[in-house]
């Protein structure tokens, strides 16, 4: 019972530091042009989603993710944090965010954080990394 509250303990340890701390690092690394599927997290710049969680600046919904209604190469930068793991067709939505940015900065749950990284009831792809950050 011990082994199994220690594991429990570390899993949660990880997944505190990948989610909360290392993310928010990120965050705070640049003012993102564009905060693709933002949540409640203001990126800077703009900041767009599906439905708006909370109040945000430079708050902008959409119906199509696939089908962003940006100009191309638009923004210099996207932050997409936490949302490809989660969606259909991966690929057609990194060939949109490179459409309208010139740099694309993806936030993956990384392999060491197990709770996230190999969340099969939420998540749709698993991305077996080590890094957090993908450019």
């Amino acid at each position: 019972m011990m082994l199994f509250l220690t594991f429990g303990a570390l899993l949660y340890a990880l997944h505190r530091l990948s989610y909360f701390h290392l993310k928010q690092r990120y965050l705070r690394d640049r003012c993102w042009g564009l905060n693709i599927c933002c949540g409640r997290t203001d990126g800077g710049g703009v900041n767009v989603d599906i439905v708006q969680h909370s109040e945000l600046p430079n708050f902008v919904k959409v119906d199509d993710i696939y089908r962003l209604p940006f100009a191309d190469q638009q923004f210099d930068t996207v932050l997409c944090s936490h949302t490809i793991e989660h969606i259909d067709y991966p690929r057609r939505f990194d060939r949109e965010l490179r459409r309208v940015a010139k740099n694309v900065t993806y936030v993956l749950p990384p392999v060491w954080d197990l709770a996230a990284a190999l969340n099969v009831w939420e998540h749709k792809w698993l991305f077996l990394t080590l890094r957090k950050v993908h450019r």
